[in-house]
């Protein structure tokens, strides 16, 4: 009974999008209407909701990944086949959430989330973190659709050779498998790009969304995405000249 207790746990809590209401609660905005992926995910919340809306959402987010696993261990035979539910249900709630199935996320937060409830096992946490940093500051693969991809493929392979333990492997495959399903059906068509060493657009990138400029923005403004899109591209070819020049032609106009 405990093995269900902890399952329907994690998908109640996972079916919870945080990253959504959250900024819906704080700026009474639906981070699923502007973007173009309509994803209620971290990086929405941090790009149209502002700092402290990404940063709530984003440990709103890991935790409920973390709690229903991390307290189920302490209860729960983390080596038995039972325990695999427990490891999915927070990321398979958050893809496909119990009232609004087709309106759910891509759980990449809640995935990381699920494998941090494993300490002290964090080799798959690691792994997960080391593909996703290698892939979007190293060999930078963008859009970001496809570095998910190969991130969750990745971390999956070497979790089931290193960590000898089949409940862990078998759970982080199907956790591999939803995001990538998740990523697969938001794919936009968006080409294929491959670069070294792109640290300057991550940064570059980062400082915009996490700027109050870019927030107030996004909230004086009402453009389509294409129009917010186009004004991120140039902000992360390095110019932020660009950005305020975007800026004052969509108010403007």
């Amino acid at each position: 009974m405990l093995y269900l207790f902890f399952t329907i746990l994690g998908f109640a809590l996972g079916s919870t999008l945080f990253a959504y209401w959250t900024p819906k609660i704080i700026r009474h905005i639906d981070i699923r209407e502007l973007p173009a992926d309509h994803n209620p995910g971290v990086a929405n919340a941090f790009m149209y909701g502002g700092f402290f809306c990404g940063l709530l959402s984003l440990i709103l987010e890991l935790a409920k990944g973390f709690v229903p696993v991390f307290l189920g261990q302490r209860f729960l035979d983390t080596h038995s086949l039972l325990f695999i539910p427990v490891l999915i249900a927070p990321v398979f709630g958050h893809a496909f959430p119990f009232f609004r199935k087709e309106k759910g996320g891509k759980a990449i937060t809640a995935s990381f989330g699920v494998l941090l409830g494993l300490f002290p096992e964090m080799r798959p946490a690691v792994y997960l973190a080391f593909f996703f940093i290698f892939f979007s500051l190293i060999v930078v693969v963008s859009p970001h659709s496809f570095r998910s991809v190969v991130t969750f493929g990745l971390f999956a392979l070497c979790v089931l050779f290193t960590v000898k333990v089949p409940s862990i492997q078998i759970g982080s495959f199907l956790i591999a498998a939803v995001v990538i399903y998740r990523h697969f059906i938001k794919y936009l068509g968006e080409p294929l790009h491959i670069q070294l060493f792109n640290i300057q657009h991550s940064l570059t990138a980062m400082l915009l969304f996490s700027s109050p400029h870019y927030s107030a923005y996004q909230h004086r403004t009402s453009c389509p995405s294409s129009v917010t899109s186009t004004m991120i591209s140039h902000c992360a070819d390095g110019s932020p000249s660009s950005v305020y020049t975007s800026q004052s032609l969509s108010e403007s106009t």
